[in-house]
């Protein structure tokens, strides 16, 4: 099914921010924590954040990390998974990072969005200028397996309620993509094609209780829900036109976050949308599902990836 204006409003999104950010991304819940963690992935910052009754977003810390800041994760300790560009950081609680062996190999080519699976290994796609980028998935021992290597921009990742159905963005082919999973062997099945937006790109994504997947769209100002069978059931309209990821927050986990980015707009397209680069966030009414613990490691050898896998969950 195709991805279209016109479909039912679900709401408006409030700002959230006071702070603007050049691309902002991968919001995460730490409901250990009760804070929101985010990242501005071009100026290497993760950002963490209180979030208010009324939706507002206060900014309790920025930690600046030795790269670009793709995505993190967080263990149940608190320790950080940050991608940088071509290789993991760990964070440690007393703010000490350390690097990981280099993953991503290439000119121009770097992480890009991940988060980890239900059993707790960190999935990470990359971003680059060749139009054949990778969705990895550092295993528990610390190898790493390859699931896609055909992608445009491998970006926003999320699993079913039940864990057993992995959905996953191609950016600049315009699909969502899903294939079954199994959580505990991590064993895979042929890929299908989701959902097809035409009006803007997909972007990051979450998965509600329900087993609705909401969708950020740059470029479209909007982020779409869409049924467990792929049908577009709603959506959510952001006064920002580079709309780049979504989650669930709060201790009710019915708070929508959404990011969006100053990246790639001109001066013209900044004065007409002036929020643009802000937080915002929306009361759905609906519950999201809380994302993993990173249970893995990054200082253990880290073969070239693998070839992807072919069993069938």
């Amino acid at each position: 099914m195709r991805a279209l204006r016109g479909v039912p409003l679900i709401a408006e999104a409030r700002v959230a921010t006071d702070e603007s950010y050049l691309l902002a991304e991968g919001p995460v819940w730490d409901g250990a924590r009760s804070r929101l963690l985010w990242v501005d992935i071009l100026e290497g910052a993760v950002l963490s954040g209180r979030l208010a009754a009324d939706g507002r977003i206060e900014i309790l810390e920025r930690i600046q990390v030795p790269d670009v800041a793709a995505a993190v994760a967080i263990a149940d300790d608190g320790r950080l998974l940050v991608a940088g560009t071509d290789r993991l950081h760990l964070r440690a609680t007393d703010g000490r990072v350390t690097p990981g062996p280099r993953v991503v190999v290439g000119d121009g080519r770097r992480f890009n969005d991940g988060k980890p699976d239900p059993r707790g290994r960190f999935v990470a796609g990359t971003k680059g200028p060749a139009g054949r980028e990778l969705l990895l998935r550092f295993e528990e021992d610390g190898s790493v397996t390859t699931l896609d290597d055909d992608l445009t921009l491998s970006n926003g990742l999320g699993w079913s309620p039940d864990g057993r159905l992995l959905y996953s963005v191609d950016t600049l082919a315009g699909r969502v993509n899903v294939r079954t999973y199994d959580p505990g062997s991590g064993a895979t099945g042929p890929r299908s094609v989701f959902l097809t937006v035409d009006d803007g790109l997909p972007d990051g994504l979450a998965v509600d209780a329900q087993g609705s997947v909401w969708i950020a769209v740059w470029g479209a100002g909007h982020v779409l829900r869409c049924s467990p069978d792929g049908r577009v059931v709603g959506r959510v309209d952001v006064p920002a036109p580079n709309v780049s990821s979504v989650a669930f927050a709060g201790t009710d986990l019915t708070t929508l976050v959404i990011t969006t980015a100053r990246e790639g707009l001109g001066e013209e397209q900044l004065r007409a949308h002036p929020l643009s680069g802000r937080l915002f966030t929306v009361h759905t009414g609906v519950r999201g599902l809380p994302v993993a613990a990173w249970s893995g490691h990054i200082d253990r050898p880290t073969p070239p990836p693998t070839h992807p896998r072919k069993e069938t969950a």
